[in-house]
């Protein structure tokens, strides 16, 4: 049984039965109820047209749940009607699929949540894994955010802003490594660059291709994450990052800044030093303030206060941390570096320590793990 052909076929699939009118959480159920029926089937009988085999009784299935269910049954002359028989067309309906499940009436989790379940094909345990929260939470969350679109059309779709947020969230479970949906979420992000004009587009793009063309440097053989300022930048992908950086300096040159091109910029800067040390960081800090101008987002004056203590030194990065709620996801693990670097190790290893226990996932919390046994090795 192909699993990857399965699951490469999944959105097509489930774009087929809504665009003929299936609501969307009772064709997902219809299309998952397919791949259960291809998993039983196919090893001894595969069929000569693999979509069209799944859109048939993915429909037929639908159907079935329909005509069981009361309140649609004046539905059901509108939905009778089977797709014709022969080879379905080949039609890559993802990023569309991006449009309805990143709807205006869905937080940005439920929608991230909703994506990665409906169009990414992971199960509800997979999902659950890389949020750190147990899978009874995630399944309703899923439930929930497939109930508010349930009666959803292609033509009431999420808007561009909703989608480049929810292509960013995609990236950034995919980078992180707990979700490799990367590399996917930059293929339909060039598809969104291709057909729509609009420098923020670019600029997401720009900022996927720069951090991605990091990722080879950024985990050791074993498997422990690789600190910026340690990578091998002889690893780092030149061909993606002088491809995002053409991007964004088009992007740039509209003069119609925002958060995804300030974000690029900054990833640019540390691109284009050959050494840690060669770091551009007063003028990353600049970045940073226009990044809070454009957001005022708690989030980016964190990673503001380590720029600053970076161009300005550890104890101007810790002034600029005590501005700053101590709850933000993050914030002990920057107390612990801007303490290191001020000389007070003590302090250092025990902030690390604690940040271990609330890192969002499994490769951070080893690396704060090991930060913290290194300063209290040194300390003894």
């Amino acid at each position: 049984m192909n699993e990857a052909l399965l699951r490469s076929l999944t959105p097509s699939v489930l774009a087929v039965l809504v665009r003929r009118g299936a609501d969307f959480a009772a064709a997902e159920d219809a299309v998952q109820d397919a791949l259960i029926e291809a998993v039983r089937v196919w090893p001894a009988d595969p069929p000569r047209d693999a979509k069209g085999w799944l859109v048939t009784v993915a429909w037929r299935k639908f159907l079935d749940a329909t005509r069981a269910d009361t309140a649609r049954r004046r539905r059901e002359d509108r939905l009778d009607e089977e797709p014709a028989p022969g080879p379905a067309p080949t039609v890559d309906d993802t990023l569309q699929l991006y449009f309805l499940c990143a709807h205006p009436s869905l937080t940005p989790s439920s929608a991230v949540a909703l994506t990665l379940r409906a169009v990414g094909g992971l199960t509800t345990r997979q999902i659950a894994q890389a949020y750190l929260v147990p899978e009874a939470t995630m399944a309703q969350r899923i439930s929930r955010a497939k109930r508010t679109v349930s009666g959803v059309r292609f033509d009431q779709p999420g808007d561009v802003a909703t989608v480049l947020r929810v292509l960013y969230l995609v990236f950034n479970e995919g980078y992180s490594g707990d979700v490799d949906l990367a590399a996917e979420a930059i293929r339909l992000t060039r598809q969104l660059a291709a057909a729509i004009d609009h420098p923020e587009v670019a600029g997401l793009l720009a900022l996927m291709l720069l951090h991605h063309a990091r990722r080879a440097a950024r985990t050791a053989p074993d498997g422990s994450l690789v600190p910026l300022a340690e990578q091998d930048r002889g690893r780092w992908d030149t061909k993606s990052i002088a491809e995002g950086v053409v991007i964004l300096q088009a992007a740039l040159a509209r003069d119609r800044l925002g958060e995804f091109q300030a974000q690029a910029a900054i990833a640019a800067l540390h691109a284009d030093a050959p050494t840690a040390e060669e770091t551009d960081w007063v003028q990353i800090v600049e970045w940073y303030d226009e990044l809070v101008g454009l957001t005022d987002s708690p989030v980016v004056r964190l990673n503001r206060a380590v720029a600053v203590g970076e161009a300005d030194g550890p104890r101007a990065g810790l002034a600029a941390l005590a501005a700053l709620d101590d709850s933000l996801p993050r914030h002990t693990a920057v107390a612990a570096y801007l303490h290191e670097r001020d000389g007070d190790l003590a302090t250092a290893a025990r902030l690390y320590a604690e940040a271990a226990q609330k890192a969002p996932n499994l490769a951070e919390r080893g690396h704060l793990t090991r930060q913290a046994a290194r300063l209290n090795a040194r300390s003894r």
